[in-house]
């Protein structure tokens, strides 16, 4: 998975490069903080702990609802699904000018 540049702060950075206290999820484009140093357990966070930003919404939803429109039941534990929803250019290809997601 590629790298992703488009954090808040500085300290969000380090602390999702390089602490592993936050872990971001790129496929649903979400924060949390790990519980488990393992990067699949977290708690989902929606402001910044460090300068208080609100982050993006979660694209969980949106991305189980895309997929069940093309057919698969439970995506997440299929390894067919298409390659551009196992990364951000499923919902980065249908960002409006707003940088809000098209629901089509």
């Amino acid at each position: 998975m590629k790298e992703f540049s488009g954090f808040c702060c500085s300290d969000m950075e380090t602390n999702v490069s390089k602490s592993n206290l936050v872990y971001y999820n790129q496929v649903f484009d979400e924060y949390g903080l790990n519980v488990i140093e393992d990067n699949v357990s977290y708690i989902l966070i929606e402001y910044c702990p460090w300068c208080g930003e609100r982050l993006p919404l979660s694209k969980r939803d949106l991305w189980f609802d895309e997929l069940e429109k093309l057919g698969f039941e439970n995506p997440l534990f299929e390894s067919n699904i298409p390659e551009k929803y196992k990364s951000d250019a499923w919902y980065k290809d249908e960002q409006t000018g707003d940088g809000s997601v098209s629901s089509k």
